[in-house]
């Protein structure tokens, strides 16, 4: 070993605390980058092979009823691969010990041959026997949450008519890897099932012989979506066409899409905020060494090493940093990711899915970080080149102060000496001061942004469920109802409060930008479901003019006064055209609302509500429900407990867990920053403590010159700091949000109080590191030191 690595080993060891902070910072920005980045690689490759694998279709088209010959036309439409029709109905499955009764979707398997579009993967049991219109097949996860298996009975609704089924197998489908009640956003296992039955089974319940009312279409390689789109919403136009929308506008497929753009987005604004705070620190620990080692700078040329040889020890120092850094980084990130996987698998219903590790992400994250770590340490580089070996072993010129700032001499007179040395460092080392304080902020700026999105996440669930809807129970009818039956409800024992809804699927233009969602019809002045602007009042409903949730004008780039196209799927299907009267505040989903008299008009009917919120009495919700499931235009009740739940948990879990982790990791930044500063502020002035406890200074006041320079900083950083976390919670909550749920990038004064706790608290721990530091000092070796 070479005597400038014996020497960069002594270094690394004699500030083993600074190198460790300095490469925990970069190894959390590179684990950042490994764990998102092999998410995002998990998620989207597994998905793409287990929708080649069996087969999900490019186009769906819902339809009234169209004869099966219609299939034959759809499969010669250009681009069209190959054309398959089933048929989906609504349900109902009353399950034992359960009071709300479960929605569920039954869909037809084909009469002879296996599917080619939209398979089965069989998890356990087997399929239904031909002939054998009795026996099922049920979503696995379904089946699961509810304790059901193969041999067990299921007891259903299904256009009116009760059934008893025998479940022989459980199944798995591409086409409900993410799964919700109708109604609702937020997956939930055990209220939504999905039942395949044998087609001539399903036929003969909903009336559907020798027709179908679903068309799942695959295309050609390189066929274009829109032009086929345009070509099934002509052809099935006289059969009652609800219009086609591509795979990537499918519920399911959509929510994973939704997941993997949030993931890349935070593998891209995370990790460059750790790596810039960590150039920063090298740059602060190199240009002290070299300024502490000018002497033996000059020796080592003077001995005749060269001046690349010299450099590349100080480079080597970096360097060890910045890989050590990027090593752990890159197995945490592994190690992290693997753990982080497991959750998917319960949050989307995948039957596998293995963590892979993205080897260009671990080449980015080594190469960004030592790019990093070579930008803080090549500026000062360049002064070791330049370093001479007479100029070197001569003690530097004295520092010019002359232009420096100056305290008053009114308020020098009023300072102790202390004080006075403190704020005559700030002033004469304003770039430096200021280089810490940006620093800081950073570290800051981190915690505010995450404790920010922590709070939004809560209140998400609060404007939703408390705010927003005030109902207990939604019940969902089979199709829409008059009054006569809100009527019936509002007699029942029990409730207190009726409000009808009716939800119709929409097809939403503004320019070029189109949305698939629907319009909510609200009563003129709501009281159990409102719309809320920002400041949580009512917005009123118009019958002339659309009220857009913030998530939807965004998507549609809509403000009020624009006017949206509206294509209703639903009735007369008509085209709206309508203004937007306001945007209000939505914390879940993409709402749309209407007056509800003006939207039955728009569909030429009369007063239709196609659900009721209620309110009821705790103490007979339970009969109330038992009599809402008997009745039989009932498709379903949820209650908004449930609902609440389910949301949730959904929020804790898959990409809501990664606020967790990154408020975590934000800590330790904030921590990592803080004492950085505080060793290297001790490191540069240790001979002059030293000094100043020979001449007479307490331990007490040889603390305070030291930590009050530091103290000083930290509170100059701490609004600096809160602004930039604010601009990192846009950031962020924008990476978070989707069209489930919305993070909403708000100024939270406890929020940035608390991160300003969490710096002042690394501040306080810091300061007793060092200040033990300080006692523990031998003056007369530190005096000797020469530099």
């Amino acid at each position: 070993m070479s005597p400038l690595d014996r020497k960069l080993l002594r270094d690394l060891w004699a500030a083993k605390g600074q190198v460790a902070a300095i490469a925990a910072v970069i190894a959390v920005g590179v684990m950042v980058l490994v764990m998102f980045t092999g998410l995002v690689l998990s998620l989207d490759e597994t998905r793409r092979a287990y929708y080649e694998r069996h087969g999900l279709a490019d186009v769906f088209a819902p339809l009234e009823r169209a004869p099966r010959a219609v299939l034959d036309d759809l499969a010669e439409l250009p681009g069209v691969a190959r054309a398959e029709g089933r048929i989906r109905g609504a349900g109902r499955i009353d399950l034992p010990g359960r009071a709300l009764p479960v929605q569920a979707v039954a869909l037809s398997l084909p009469q002879d041959t296996p599917a080619a579009l939209n398979g089965l993967r069989l998890a356990e049991g087997s399929r239904p026997a031909p002939g054998r219109n009795d026996e099922v097949l049920v979503l696995e996860s379904f089946a699961r949450a509810n304790g059901l298996g193969p041999g067990d009975r299921l007891s259903a609704t299904m256009n009116g008519t009760r059934r008893s089924f025998v479940i022989v197998g459980l199944a798995q489908s591409p086409e409900f890897l993410y799964t919700t009640p109708p109604g609702e956003l937020a997956p939930d296992d055990a209220r939504f099932g999905v039942i395949w039955m044998p087609h001539k089974a399903v036929a003969a319940l909903y009336d559907m012989e020798g027709a179908f009312n679903e068309a799942i279409l695959s295309l050609q390689r390189g066929a274009r979506a829109p032009p086929v789109l345009d070509a099934v919403d002509r052809l099935l136009e006289p059969y009652g066409g609800q219009g086609a929308y591509p795979l990537a506008e499918q519920t399911s497929n959509r929510f994973v899409s939704e997941e993997i753009r949030g993931l890349e987005m935070m593998s891209r604004a995370v990790p460059p905020a750790f790596l810039a705070i960590a150039a920063f620190l090298l740059y602060i620990v190199v240009w002290r060494m070299v300024q502490a080692e000018r002497e033996e700078i000059g020796l080592l040329k003077a001995f005749g090493y060269t001046d690349a040889e010299v450099a590349g020890h100080y480079a080597k120092f970096v360097l060890a940093i910045a890989l050590a850094g990027a090593l752990l980084g890159a197995l945490a990130g592994l190690a992290l990711g693997r753990a982080t996987v497991s959750l998917y698998i319960q949050y989307f219903k995948f039957p596998f899915l293995v963590f892979r590790l993205d080897p260009a992400a671990v080449v980015l994250g080594g190469t960004v970080s030592v790019a990093a770590a070579a930008t803080g340490g090549l500026v000062v580089l360049r002064q070791v080149f330049r370093l001479q070996p007479a100029e070197a072993m001569r003690p530097p010129a004295p520092p010019d102060y002359s232009r420096a700032g100056r305290i008053g001499a009114g308020l020098a007179a009023r300072l102790d000496q202390p004080t006075r040395m403190v704020l005559r460092r700030l002033t004469r080392q304003p770039l430096r001061m200021g280089g810490a304080v940006a620093g800081i902020a950073v570290g800051m700026g981190l915690c505010a942004a995450m404790i920010t999105i922590h709070a939004g996440f809560e209140r998400t669930v609060r404007l939703g469920f408390e705010v927003v809807n005030r109902s207990d129970v939604t019940v969902t009818f089979t199709h829409p109802l008059s009054e006569a039956a809100l009527y019936r409800i509002a007699r029942m024992e029990g409730v207190r409060a009726v409000e009808p809804q009716r939800h119709v699927p929409v097809a939403f233009r503004h320019g070029l930008e189109t949305h698939r969602g629907a319009i909510s019809g609200l009563v003129e002045r709501p009281e159990l479901f409102r719309a809320l602007d920002e400041e949580e009042r009512a917005v009123p409903l118009r019958a002339d003019g659309l009220v857009l949730g913030d998530a939807l004008a965004d998507i549609l780039g809509a403000a009020p006064g624009d006017v949206i196209e509206a294509e209703l799927r639903e009735g007369a299907r008509p085209v709206l055209r309508l203004p937007v009267a306001a945007v209000a505040a939505s914390a879940i989903g993409t709402p749309a609302y209407l007056e509800l008299s003006a939207l039955n008009r728009a569909l030429g009917e009369g007063f239709r509500a196609s659900d009721a919120l209620l309110t009821v009495d705790a103490a007979q919700s339970d009969a109330l429900v038992q009599a809402l499931a008997e009745m039989p235009f009932v498709a379903g009740a949820s209650s908004k407990a449930e609902a609440r739940a389910a949301l949730q948990e959904l929020m804790d879990s898959g990409m809501g867990t990664m606020r967790f982790i990154n408020m975590a990791l934000a800590f330790i930044v904030a921590f990592g920053v803080v004492y950085n500063a505080a060793r290297i502020a001790y490191a540069e002035r240790a001979r002059d403590l030293a000094s100043l406890s020979v001449m007479g200074f307490s331990r007490g006041e040889v603390t305070f010159v030291l930590l009050g320079e530091l103290v000083v900083v930290t509170l100059l950083a701490l609004p600096i700091g809160s602004a930039v976390g604010y601009g990192l919670t846009l950031v962020i909550a924008a990476a978070f949000s989707n069209e489930l749920y919305q993070v909403q990038a708000l100024f939270s004064a406890a929020s940035h109080g608390y991160a300003a706790l969490v710096v002042l608290a690394a501040l306080l721990v810091s300061g007793l590191l060092v200040r033990r530091d300080i006692a523990r000092a031998d003056i007369l070796a530190v005096l000797k030191t020469r530099e």
